[in-house]
C-alpha cells in the first residue's frame, strides 16, 4: 500500500470507525464476536480501498463493504439458526424488560432493539440497521441492490412492528 492509500484508509477509520462498530454490534451480540467482526471489515476496506473506483460516494462503497462483511461473517450461524429468525413479513414479538416499561432505561431500550434485529432474517436485519443509521431508501437501495421502493416497503414493514408492539404494550418506547 502506498502512502496516500494508507491517509485515504486512516481518514475512512476516522469518519466511519462508530458507524463500523454499530455495525458490528447489530449483526452480531456476542461483544467479542463484534470486536471480530470489526477487524474483518476493517481488513475489508484496507484490501478493497486500492479498487475502489469512485463510481458511488466513498460513504456509500464502505457501507456496502461493512455491509457484505458482516451478512457473510454470521451467515453460517444464521443457517445454524435458520428456524429461529424470523421476517418483518411474519409476526414478530420484540422482547422486553420484565419490569414496568416506565423503568427502561435507554441503554435497555438500545440492547432490546439489538435483540430485536438479532431475530431478523439477514435482508430485514441490514435494511433496519441502514435505516436507523439514518440512510434513505435510495441509499439504502445503492447499497444492499435492492430497488428503492423494495426498501420503503421492507422500512413501512418494519414500523409496523415496533408500531404494534409498541401498542400492545400501552406504551411509545423502543
Amino acid at each position: 500500500m502506498n502512502r496516500a492509500t494508507s491517509l485515504r484508509y486512516d481518514n475512512i477509520r476516522t469518519e466511519f470507525g462508530a458507524a463500523i462498530a454499530r455495525i458490528a454490534s447489530a449483526y452480531e451480540a456476542d461483544r467479542s464476536r463484534q470486536q471480530d467482526l470489526q477487524q474483518e471489515i476493517h481488513l475489508a476496506i484496507w484490501r478493497g480501498l486500492p479498487g475502489f473506483r469512485e463510481e458511488c460516494s466513498l460513504k456509500t462503497w464502505v457501507y456496502r463493504v461493512a455491509n457484505n462483511v458482516a451478512a457473510t461473517f454470521v451467515a453460517k450461524e444464521m443457517r445454524q439458526r435458520r428456524g429461529q429468525l424470523v421476517s418483518l413479513d411474519d409476526e414478530c414479538v420484540i422482547p422486553t424488560h420484565p419490569g414496568h416499561e416506565s423503568e427502561v432505561d435507554h441503554k435497555l431500550r438500545v440492547e432490546m432493539l439489538h435483540t430485536f434485529l438479532h431475530t431478523l432474517k439477514l435482508p430485514d436485519r441490514q435494511i433496519a440497521l441502514l435505516y436507523l443509521e439514518g440512510h434513505s431508501a435510495s441509499d439504502i437501495g445503492e447499497i444492499t441492490g435492492l430497488k428503492p421502493a423494495a426498501v420503503a416497503m421492507r422500512i413501512h414493514r418494519l414500523k409496523t412492528v415496533l408500531s404494534k408492539s409498541n401498542t400492545q404494550k400501552g406504551t411509545d418506547h423502543v
